[in-house]
């Protein structure tokens, strides 16, 4: 599968609009989610790995207790693509 092209400004507002609290933040799309606890954002986590892994689409990640921040890119384009937009929608159902 050939790898899409990193999305123009326009592309990446209109992108943004249609996925909650996600940010540009040093060139990634951005997101810090927070739960109840530390078991709770692990299970999370464990989600997005498996809809991660089945899409062959890794994000960046960091974990403290009940917050899990998450930073998408598609290295291989050199930008956000629409790789990363759809990821970011997956994370965005798994954490409600």
């Amino acid at each position: 599968m050939a790898t899409p092209a990193p999305l123009s400004k326009e592309e990446l507002n209109v992108a943004l609009s249609q996925i909650s609290d996600w940010s540009i933040k040093d060139g990634k799309l951005h997101r810090q989610f927070q739960f109840a606890s530390f078991v709770e954002a692990f299970g999370f986590m464990s989600s997005v790995a498996l809809v991660a892994e089945a899409a062959g689409h890794h994000p960046e990640w960091f974990n403290v207790y009940n917050r899990v921040t998450i930073d998408l890119t598609t290295h291989d384009a050199g930008g956000i693509t629409s790789k990363d937009i759809e990821l970011a929608s997956k994370v965005d159902k798994l954490a409600k």
